[in-house]
């Protein structure tokens, strides 16, 4: 058959399979955005431990305003050094903003000043008007008026020191011993009610000698058995129970007790009259009522004072 004659074309169709073949790269992108999440995490804590809340917050606000630029001349709020060179120019703000970083302590510092030169004056005025009223006091009072020239005031750079001072026929008194004459102890009383109504301030009280040796260097006394014993006696003893006696008719005239600094005895080592050391001037009661800077000075803690008295000896018999 002519139509069997024509063979028809065959088609082979060959399926080539591929076996494990090569799955991309999606993976490692993966992975990669995992680890820069892990080291970006651990860098957060790092942050967070090394740096304390003011410095958290300059990142937060170099986070906040990335690009560093703020205010005139772009200065920058960034609290992190990056190193690097700065590419962004500081102007005006930013020196602005450094001054007052730099000068808020010193701001500080001036403004405590202030307030310490206020209280000094507030301080020598109160002062001033306590030397007023003493001044006053001795010329209208009966029983200071009659000692007017055994009493000694003046400013000094300490405060105001009151000075009671022996007269040759009038002395403050007994002699040789601690023993308040009794017009002493009415003059002492006067004083320490002035003080209570005008100052708060401490007050220090100091007891002066002569410079005529204590006699002998001793006192003689009797114990409760009536055994006799001697004991070391000096001016230095004999001027600190005078300050002693003092502050014990101080405190009866209404001064209190922790208002009271320092108790001395210093014997003849400060002279009111240096030319005639032996002069009855220079055995005196000192009573200083201390400034502001005599206070600190003598390392006084505000709300609390320590009141230094010396216990008072056994009278002395005789003069020194």
């Amino acid at each position: 058959m002519a139509g069997d004659d024509k063979k028809q074309p065959i088609v082979i169709k060959k399926i080539i399979k591929g076996g494990g073949g090569h799955h991309g790269g999606s993976w490692k992108v993966a992975y990669a955005d995992f680890v820069t999440a892990m080291m970006a995490f651990f860098l957060l804590l790092w942050l967070l431990g090394i740096t304390d809340e003011m410095q958290r917050e300059g990142i937060s606000d170099w986070f906040n305003n990335p690009s560093g630029i703020k205010g005139p001349g772009g200065a920058s709020t960034s609290m992190i050094k990056l190193g690097g060179t700065k590419d962004i120019p500081k102007g005006d703000g930013y020196k602005s903003e450094q001054h007052a970083l730099t000068t808020e302590p010193e701001v500080e510092k001036s403004q405590e000043e202030k307030v310490k030169e206020v209280e000094k004056k507030e301080d020598k005025k109160r002062l001033d008007k306590l030397l007023e009223k003493l001044k006053a006091a001795i010329e209208n009072s009966k029983e200071l008026k009659n000692f007017k020239d055994q009493l000694l005031l003046e400013i000094t750079p300490d405060g105001l020191r009151v000075q009671i001072i022996d007269k040759k026929n009038r002395p403050m008194f007994a002699l040789g011993k601690a023993d308040l004459k009794p017009y002493t102890k009415v003059i002492l009383r006067k004083i320490a009610k002035i003080i209570v109504q005008e100052v708060p301030n401490l007050v220090s009280i100091t007891g002066h000698t002569d410079a005529t040796p204590f006699p002998k260097g001793y006192i003689e006394y009797e114990d409760r058995y009536g055994n006799d014993y001697r004991k070391p006696y000096t001016n230095w003893e004999l001027s600190a129970d005078r300050a002693n006696t003092a502050r014990r008719e101080l405190l009866k005239g209404g001064l209190p007790s922790d208002q009271l600094g320092r108790i001395v005895g210093l014997s003849s080592s400060v002279l009111l009259d240096k030319k005639n050391p032996r002069s009855a001037k220079n055995r005196r009661i000192s009573i200083l009522i201390m400034n502001k800077d005599a206070e600190e000075s003598m390392g006084r803690v505000e709300g609390t004072v320590e009141e230094k008295a010396i216990t008072a000896a056994p009278a002395p018999v005789e003069d020194g």
